[in-house]
């Protein structure tokens, strides 16, 4: 079975409209997407941001009848924006899919393998992690950030602080890495299941990764390693709980900022740890230090 895509490049106020406009006249789905690379941050309480310059991908049967689609939108909505028609023929979009997804080299030792493939080397530390519900694979470049920098901190007997953790995939590198114990927060009651269920895959004992929403965090909490991969508001407010949270001489790195937005983070902590400059990768920085004792 093929089917049709129509592909239209759209503003962030006429996108709504001409999604609900494409559902009306039959289309399978509607998917939007960044069309100029801008990152949508911190959106306030209710908030669904949109790019100014948004892409909306509609998928029809192929046998559905594009002019009448067309013609019944510019009714509806009078001058269209650009759109390109495109044939898709049918494939086994799972295996598509899971093309996409390969194994990754963070540092000297760490591999992330989705659990369909092996890493290249067979010395390696393979955190085997599927992409999910959860936010945190390894493609992004700020959790490539925080994967590298433990990749080269020696971890033994540590306890590690992963605030934030999405899937997991940070505080189960920093147990395969040889850490002895981890600790995962997270608002989201899902990414806590996720890192869970990361942690079995991965052969974690249960005794060796507790997780806690903010609010049961124990404020008597010390570790010697913290990492919290945010964004940079709640990074600036999270300062005296992550201070608090690690000990003298301690390790911390922050991710999830723009370059741009590196030295406010920055200020935020100095009063408590010796930051380095920033790691940089792509338009994302990494805020790394030690707690000063």
């Amino acid at each position: 079975m093929s089917w049709l895509q129509l592909e239209f490049a759209s503003t962030r106020e006429q996108a709504p409209l001409l999604e609900d406009a494409l559902l009306d006249c039959g289309a399978l789905s509607v998917t939007l997407q960044d069309a100029a690379d801008e990152p949508v941050l911190e959106p306030g309480v209710g908030e669904t941001p949109l790019w100014s310059e948004t892409k909306l991908l509609a998928l029809f049967d192929a046998d559905c009848d594009t002019d009448a689609v067309l013609a019944v939108l510019r009714a509806q909505l009078g001058q269209l924006p650009s759109y390109r028609l495109q044939q898709l023929d049918d494939q086994p979009w799972e295996r598509a899919w899971m093309a996409d997804f390969q194994p990754m080299r963070f540092g000297q030792r760490l591999w992330v393998c989705p659990s369909w493939s092996e890493a290249p080397e067979p010395s390696a530390v393979v955190l085997r992690l599927d992409p999910g519900l959860a936010f945190g694979t390894g493609t992004h470049p700020t959790t490539a950030l925080c994967l590298e920098w433990l990749d080269g901190l020696d971890l033994a007997g540590c306890t590690v602080l992963d605030y934030g953790c999405g899937s997991g995939i940070l505080a189960i590198a920093a147990l395969l890495l040889g850490a002895e114990r981890a600790i995962g927060v997270d608002n989201d009651p899902q990414a806590l299941v996720a890192t869970h269920d990361n942690a079995v895959r991965n052969g974690i004992a249960p005794e060796r990764l507790l997780t806690f929403t903010p609010e049961q965090f124990p404020i008597n909490c010390r570790v010697d390693v913290a990492v919290a991969n945010i964004l940079a508001g709640p990074l600036q407010s999270l300062a005296p709980t992550l201070a608090q949270a690690t000990r003298g001489g301690g390790q911390l790195a922050l991710s999830g900022i723009l370059g741009e937005q590196a030295t406010a983070v920055a200020a935020s902590y100095q009063r408590w740890f010796d930051l380095a400059a920033p790691a940089l990768r792509q338009e994302w920085a990494r805020l790394n230090g030690v707690k000063i004792d």
